[in-house]
């Protein structure tokens, strides 16, 4: 006669159903990052429109509910998903496992929910989670760098530029978070460290994966293609940008062309370069050259805004470069990248169907919308209308991307 385990007996159904789901979800880095990123995404973008449509009232500034948040603790989640996967395959190491990620998922799923509840309810605590949030990001730091530094491949430039990167945006942060201080300047250091952030850390971060995974996917889907890029690329672009940080400061349009057109320059010629067959590949992989072509749509933004500031400086851009990096380039690349790397390690062939396709047109919509709505401020067009509309349907666009693709991330493999 069979007699039960006391112990399993003891352990409820659902606990045990609980730790086999458990088991799933965290079996691999981008489930719980992806998950998290796209929930605070949703959250905050919502609290966003809640503020500006006067339904709520906070007390924090839009650098901090907003451009803060973005910046250092929503997108950084989804790439962290990201790299703690092929940082691993770049340099040759072992997995990292997942009860070393787990626990930094847990320290950043805790900051940006107290950061958030903050925000609504008792502003004077969101540094407590800020600073959680910044020791969170530090001890990725340090684990990415342990994987680096162990590594013997003799190659190691594109690792090298997401560290230097991700330094840049410790550092930003920590600026950030002592510009929350009654001191001198603590307005201009809160803009230089969200600059810093954008530019020197988020933005460069995405475009140092960018560089080394878009050409690479490319050969597997275009037979023939030769990647074909320039040896100092990720140097140039990032002093480049140290130079368009540091202009910033000054808050004059009209300096940043200094910057702006070699970046210009560069990346238009670095595509030229690459010659993406963007109509030889399925949507899967065009999506992700739609995504850098954003980039020198949005300098050349930036150009103009500062050709008008000599002729015509009445006229508003309202962070127009920001924004169409933000959405055309950060959330194009996110959505491509994230759709890719779901169906391809849930043990699905990495393609986009008519669903898929039809949310990466849709961003591509609402980026327009958005710097249109970024120019009604000349027209008096109900700017704050406009840009409400915009948050509302990106929300909705990644609430249904999230419904299929989410769920398989739920799921777990």
């Amino acid at each position: 006669m069979f007699t039960p385990d006391p112990q399993t007996e003891s352990v409820p159904k659902n606990e045990n159903k609980f730790k086999a789901w458990y088991k799933k979800f965290s079996s691999q880095p981008h489930q719980p990052f992806f998950t998290s990123g796209i929930l605070f995404l949703i959250l905050f973008l919502s609290l966003f429109v809640a503020s500006y449509s006067n339904i709520i009232s906070l007390d924090s500034s839009l650098l901090t509910y907003h451009a803060y948040t973005m910046i250092f603790v929503i997108f950084i989640q989804f790439f962290l998903g990201f790299l703690f996967v092929v940082f691993p395959r770049f340099l040759m190491q072992a997995e990292i496992k997942p009860e070393v990620y787990m626990k930094l998922f847990h320290m950043y799923f805790i900051a940006s929910l107290g950061i958030f509840l903050a925000i609504v309810f008792f502003s004077k605590l969101t540094i407590v989670f800020q600073l959680l949030m910044l020791v969170a990001q530090a001890l990725s730091f340090k684990l990415l760098y342990s994987i680096h530094k162990k590594s013997i491949v003799k190659v190691k430039e594109d690792t090298k530029w997401v560290l230097i990167s991700f330094a840049a945006g410790l550092f930003g942060q920590v600026l950030f978070l002592i510009s929350n201080f009654d001191i001198p300047y603590s307005y201009e250091l809160s803009k230089f460290s969200i600059n810093t952030g954008f530019y020197l850390f988020l933005f460069m971060i995405i475009f140092s994966i960018s560089q080394r995974m878009i050409p690479f996917f490319t050969t597997s889907k275009a037979p023939g293609y030769v990647i074909n890029k320039s040896k100092n690329l990720l140097l140039v672009m990032f002093g480049l940008l140290i130079l368009k940080v540091v202009l910033l400061t000054f808050d004059n349009a009209k300096l940043n062309l200094v910057a702006d057109i070699p970046l210009f320059i560069l990346i238009v010629r670095e595509l030229i370069k690459w010659k993406l067959p963007i109509f030889k590949v399925p949507a899967i992989m065009w999506v992700l050259f739609l995504a850098l072509y954003w980039i020198p749509f949005a300098f050349g933004l930036s150009i103009i805004e500062s050709l008008m500031a000599f002729v015509a400086p009445e006229i508003l851009f309202e962070k127009v470069v920001v924004h169409t990096m933000a959405l055309g380039y950060f959330i194009t690349v996110l959505l491509g990248f994230g759709t890719r790397v779901v169906l391809g390690h849930s043990g699905s062939t990495p393609t986009a169907d008519d669903f898929a396709v039809f949310i990466f047109i849709s961003v591509q919509v609402i980026t327009l919308f958005r710097i249109f709505t970024s120019f009604s401020l000349n027209f008096e067009s109900g700017y704050t209308f406009l840009l409400n509309i915009t948050a509302i349907l990106l929300i909705i666009g990644l609430i249904i991307w999230s419904n299929r693709y989410i769920r398989i991330l739920l799921k777990g493999k």
